[in-house]
């Protein structure tokens, strides 16, 4: 998945693309240590549920053009997803002016998060 950080960067905020894992409902996406609940909105389609921040997330595009037409900046992207990211966009390796090699954090246990939803609920 593409993920990019919306508040306070317009369309140049920090991206990455990497692995994401699902709740049940499909509702909240787990990625990078940080749980995004899913909202309405146009700049933005989630939003991360400890801080508030808004996130475009979004599956990756087979033209390689992730980023907004208007934005720029390099993408993070997690060293165990290139691989799968060039089978993608058929590109034989990543232009190095676009991106960036990172390894992206496993999100800690999901019931962390749901004590943190719960206490926004109650």
């Amino acid at each position: 998945m593409y993920i990019e950080l919306k508040s306070g960067y317009s369309d140049n905020g920090p991206a990455w693309i990497g692995l994401v894992t699902f709740s049940r409902t499909m509702r909240t996406i787990y990625f990078n240590n940080k749980a995004f609940g899913k909202k309405r909105g146009i700049g933005s389609n989630f939003y991360d549920i400890e801080t508030g921040n808004e996130y475009w997330v979004s599956g990756v595009k087979k033209n390689g053009e992730d980023r907004h037409w208007a934005g720029n900046g390099k993408i993070l992207i997690d060293k165990k997803v290139i691989d799968d990211y060039l089978k993608i966009t058929g590109d034989e390796r990543l232009d190095k002016s676009k991106f960036e090699i990172t390894e992206i954090k496993e999100t800690r246990d999901k019931k962390d998060f749901v004590e943190i939803e719960n206490q926004i609920y109650e």
